[in-house]
């Protein structure tokens, strides 16, 4: 018996997500539409111009933000940025360093640190345990 499989399908919400751009960028016909499994893979390995334009220069939803400037989303927020920034506005970014930015990123860092000895110290614990 072959079973019936239902194309799996998503909101652009959430399609826009996976591919790490800022939605009310997108096309309308992105935007207005339903997306599926098929659709985000062919999005994912064969990009549109538009998408390559998106991941390009942006405006960039606040996970890239981040993640471009090497913060937290925490920490756009207390820096005083909500909104999505384009490539050129994360280099000036960059370029300026505000105090909020060094701040921010030294805080990130010492997060990394501390989840790089915790996890250190978790694997020492196992493997005494498997001695």
């Amino acid at each position: 018996m072959k079973s019936h499989q239902s194309t799996q399908t998503m909101k652009p919400a959430t399609a826009a997500k996976k591919l790490g751009v800022y939605l009310e960028a997108t096309p309308a016909e992105f935007r207005e539409g339903v997306v599926s499994r098929a659709d985000l893979n062919a999005l994912q390995t064969d990009p549109p111009e538009w998408l390559r334009e998106l991941r390009r220069t942006g405006p960039h939803p606040r996970p890239v933000v981040a993640a471009k400037l090497g913060v937290s989303i925490s920490g756009l927020a207390r820096g005083g940025v909500t909104e999505p920034l384009t490539t050129e506005q994360i280099d000036a970014l960059k370029e300026e360093r505000p105090e909020w930015l060094e701040r921010e990123r030294a805080t990130q860092a010492e997060v990394r640190r501390e989840s790089e000895r915790l996890k250190q110290k978790q694997q020492e614990a196992e493997a005494e345990q498997g001695d």
